[in-house]
């Protein structure tokens, strides 16, 4: 019954947004039309503006995906990890994680259908992905956009919020089930 009310809700929600925006442009008397265009060609110049930074991002995941990267720190980490509780499975989650949700997206999935969907590590990736943010696609996207040059501080507290995250992460995980 919930559900079929929120399906409702949900599907009737954007067209009627849309329709409030323009009742409210007509009401106001703007020419709705033409502030569409131009709100267009403004995301057109942000997307060509943000292009090469998204063009980096994808190439460094790519590469961290081809060397062989990732497995070598599993091979290099595996004994303190366990000892620690984390599953190596886990590892391209920290990896990754500060530069693409959607990757992380992909890794996850790995995770739970490799594993039983309630196990230890499925949770632990799970909790993990929720718990940091993209970093580098943030600044490169965002502070593209707005022509921001110089973010040593922004990508320095940045990398640190992801670190204490995925700390967070495991604890929470550890605590709640492990």
């Amino acid at each position: 019954m919930i559900k079929s009310i929120f399906d409702t809700i949900s599907l009737w929600l954007i067209p009627c947004i849309i329709l409030i925006v323009l009742f409210c442009g007509i009401i106001k008397k703007l020419p709705i039309y033409e502030l569409f265009i131009d709100g267009a060609k403004d995301g057109a110049k942000v997307g060509i503006n943000i292009f090469p930074y998204l063009l980096a991002i994808i190439v460094a995941i790519s590469m961290l995906r081809a060397s062989g990267t990732i497995e070598f720190l599993g091979s290099v980490l595996g004994d303190l990890f366990n000892k620690i509780h984390i599953p190596i499975d886990v590892l391209p989650i920290m990896v990754v994680r500060s530069l693409s949700g959607s990757a992380i997206l992909g890794i996850v999935g790995d995770i739970a259908s490799t594993h039983d969907v309630n196990s230890y590590t499925t949770r632990l990736a799970a909790i993990m992905a929720g718990s940091s943010e993209t970093t580098f696609y943030v600044l490169a996207v965002y502070f593209g956009a707005v022509g921001i040059k110089k973010y040593r501080y922004a990508l320095l507290t940045g990398i640190l919020a992801d670190f204490a995250g995925i700390i967070a992460a495991v604890l929470v995980t550890y605590l709640f089930f492990g």
